[in-house]
């Protein structure tokens, strides 16, 4: 595990907003993209990053709804993306394209329509996701968590780096203490042999961790870092929409009864840690970095489920390159890789 992987003693906590973590920060004239940047902690992270005068751009499989829950953040309109606007990311505001994240078909047209704009991109959170749900086929027959979560994302970076190169982008992949369910199931990554819900959401979200550490030893050369984050137990989100009424109020019961739990976090402490990863000038020179609570995260204790740290299988270089591989090999795209971005 990195020897960096310790807190920092940031000044932030549990109950740190994304007030609290911008306070100070000027985001003019940067570039950001959000995926599932319009509902949840989403919604928030947007909101707080055109706060802060960034320009957020919003990629969304249902477009319109998308500019329905967007419309009037800071008094501006959400628009079309750009089509053309040279280096200029633009001023304070939010712009939303088409992207379905289980369709790489999708995750390329978006890609080539951002690149054709000739904008650098500074900034990219990937925070849209699924949960627990059923099980669901998608692409070539994927399972639907790791596809969405991870594949997709995958996917979208790479086909994006020449334009988070020249950002020096920062790149924060949202992951959850879920990551403590599940490594990689080599044998078996796409549960083709049983399925198991909570297993593959595990798998999911330790994928997100692995990528952000594999991105960060590829892309720090060129100024691109990465991070990883657990956002915490968030209360009013649609994260859970899969998980039955009767099963979540059982999680829910589980979640508060842990010891020392410290209650449901808000949406505005939810998105801090994202926010503070992506902006934050505590963190100039690092990356690879599993973050939660506003700090990055010390490792998780011996024998410790499902609380506050980061499993070794998550931040281990060799599992990372290795997923890396596999997920280039299933995408076709790799953008590191002697075929270019494919």
């Amino acid at each position: 595990m990195s020897t960096e992987q310790h807190e920092l003693g940031s000044g932030f906590g549990i109950r740190s907003t994304t007030a609290d973590v911008l306070r100070g920060i000027d985001l003019s004239g940067r570039l950001a993209l959000v995926t599932g940047g319009y509902s949840g902690i989403g919604l928030e992270t947007t909101r707080a990053l055109v706060g802060a005068g960034a320009r957020v751009i919003v990629p969304a499989r249902r477009p319109e709804a998308a500019k329905q829950a967007l419309a009037g953040i800071s008094g501006v309109e959400a628009e079309e993306l750009r089509e053309a606007a040279g280096a200029d990311a633009g001023g304070a505001g939010v712009e939303v394209a088409e992207l379905d994240l289980a369709d790489l078909g999708s995750v390329r047209r978006f890609a080539e329509r951002f690149l054709a704009s000739g904008r650098d991109l500074h900034l990219l959170i990937a925070n849209a996701g699924i949960m627990a749900g059923p099980e669901r086929r998608v692409g070539p027959g994927w399972e639907s968590q790791f596809a969405v979560n991870h594949l997709g994302h995958f996917a979208l970076v790479n086909r994006l780096w020449p334009a988070l190169a020249r950002g020096r982008a920062r790149v924060v992949s949202v992951s959850s203490n879920g990551h403590q369910l599940s490594g990689i199931r080599w044998d078996d990554v796409q549960f083709e042999r049983g399925y198991d819900k909570w297993l593959a959401y595990g798998q999911a979200k330790t994928a997100n961790v692995l990528f952000a550490v594999h991105l960060d030893a590829l892309g720090k050369e060129s100024g691109v870092r990465a991070f990883a984050v657990h956002p915490g137990a968030i209360a009013g989100t649609s994260l859970a929409r899969d998980i039955p009424p009767e099963e979540f109020a059982e999680l829910k019961k589980a979640i508060e009864s842990t010891p020392g739990n410290p209650g449901w976090k808000s949406v505005q402490e939810g998105a801090a840690t994202q926010v503070w990863a992506a902006t934050s000038p505590q963190l100039e020179g690092l990356g690879g970095l599993y973050c939660e609570d506003g700090d990055v995260a010390d490792p998780l204790p011996p024998g410790a489920s499902l609380v506050a740290g980061v499993a070794e299988w998550a931040v281990d270089p060799r599992e990372a390159a290795r997923l890396w591989r596999l997920s280039a090999d299933l995408t076709g795209v790799n953008a590191f890789g002697p075929a270019g971005t494919g």
